[in-house]
């Protein structure tokens, strides 16, 4: 007990570094969290369809220290950091209106001359980040959570939930090694992910008010990163989404969007915004199962918004109730996917597993 009280102070006070702290030579993007600066590093890497090495000088593969060393790459991304900060600020009141993805959309250099194929071909149509008005003929939020509850069982079943432990394998993205992964979930809201990979474990916690990302040294420059602002928010509500039998007040402001499709199969899309505030998520929904396939959450950092979406697939009985057995995580700089092989519910749980 006293041990565990000790790591409870210690995630409370603990201050998250800033990345001048840990990475030389950052001269834009100082101020801001490690998590959130390597958020940042996936926006690039989103925006212009590059990876770090190919950002980075080439010995900085392998050594975290070269990844420090000025390039033309590195002064062109400050330089467009500088330009897309005055465009904000000139023309749209600061508002956040135009960032690297404007132009890039995932190439290299920008397109400059329009491709009349592209023009003259059918529109794709491109889901917005945020659903600002519920369109008419819309159903109503509580319809689509309702049936979704009835599609897992039911509210009473869900609400005698009080745990849950499992089993399986986690692969990284481009590892083509599988490797033990162990879950755990203690309502309303703990929630510890442990990966045993090669190099390490990578875990990712929340105990009901503070997160952890932690990861070997191989993964990451700094091996244990508190989370904060809608990373932690995020993380929130992907612990009560384990535990769905309170959906309805997990989230406020809830508005349904138009249906989408997601592997050939009509989905309901539902936003909500988090009770404690902070930027809206989605949830997705299968049309004719109800089932919850999709959860996306947004996190902000100093040159654009990077999404965080995981798939939900192969729902299995557990105890009378209907659980994913297998969730792909995807977001700007990586990719993984955990399959599970057992799950108990309601099982002893020490606390100390949401402690790090």
């Amino acid at each position: 007990m006293m041990m565990a009280a000790a790591a409870s102070t210690q995630a409370q006070t603990e201050r998250p570094k800033m990345a001048e702290e840990v990475f030389k030579n950052v001269q834009i993007l100082k101020g801001i969290p490690v998590k959130e600066f390597m958020d940042t590093m996936g926006f690039f890497a989103a925006a212009t369809g590059m990876n770090c090495t190919q950002c980075h000088v080439e010995e900085a593969g392998g050594n975290w220290a070269k990844y420090a060393d000025d390039n033309a790459y590195k002064r062109t991304t400050r330089r467009m950091i500088l330009m897309m900060n005055s465009i904000n600020q000139s023309y749209f009141g600061g508002r956040r209106f135009v960032t690297c993805y404007s132009c890039h959309r995932g190439i290299t250099r920008p397109l400059v001359t329009p491709d009349l194929a592209e023009q003259y071909s059918t529109p794709l149509l491109r889901e917005p980040d945020e659903i600002l008005r519920q369109p008419d003929g819309a159903p109503p939020a509580d319809k689509i959570l309702d049936k979704y509850i009835q599609a897992i069982g039911g509210t009473d079943r869900l609400a005698k939930i009080t745990s849950l432990a499992a089993k399986g394998t986690y692969q990284g993205y481009d590892d083509p090694e599988k490797y033990p992964v162990e879950v755990y979930a203690k309502a309303p809201d703990q929630l510890a992910t442990i990966a045993h990979a090669a190099d390490g474990d990578i875990v990712t916690t929340y105990d009901g008010r503070n997160g952890f990302a932690i990861a070997p040294e191989s993964v990451t420059p700094v091996t244990r990163l508190p989370l904060t602002g809608d990373d932690l928010a995020g993380t929130k509500i992907e612990a009560e989404l384990a535990f769905p039998a309170r959906i309805k007040q997990m989230l406020t402001e809830w508005r349904v969007g138009f249906p989408i499709m997601i592997d050939d199969r009509e989905v309901q899309v539902v936003q909500g915004k988090p009770a404690a505030g902070g930027r809206p998520v989605k949830l997705y929904f299968d049309s004719e199962s109800g089932l919850l396939v999709r959860f996306v959450r947004f996190t902000d950092t100093p040159v654009g918004v990077v999404p965080t979406q995981i798939d939900y697939a192969d729902y299995r009985d557990v105890s009378g109730t209907r659980m994913p057995f297998k969730w792909t995580t995807t977001w700007t700089d990586g990719r993984s996917i955990t399959e599970l092989t057992d799950v108990q519910l309601n099982v002893p749980i020490d606390p100390g597993r949401f402690k790090n």
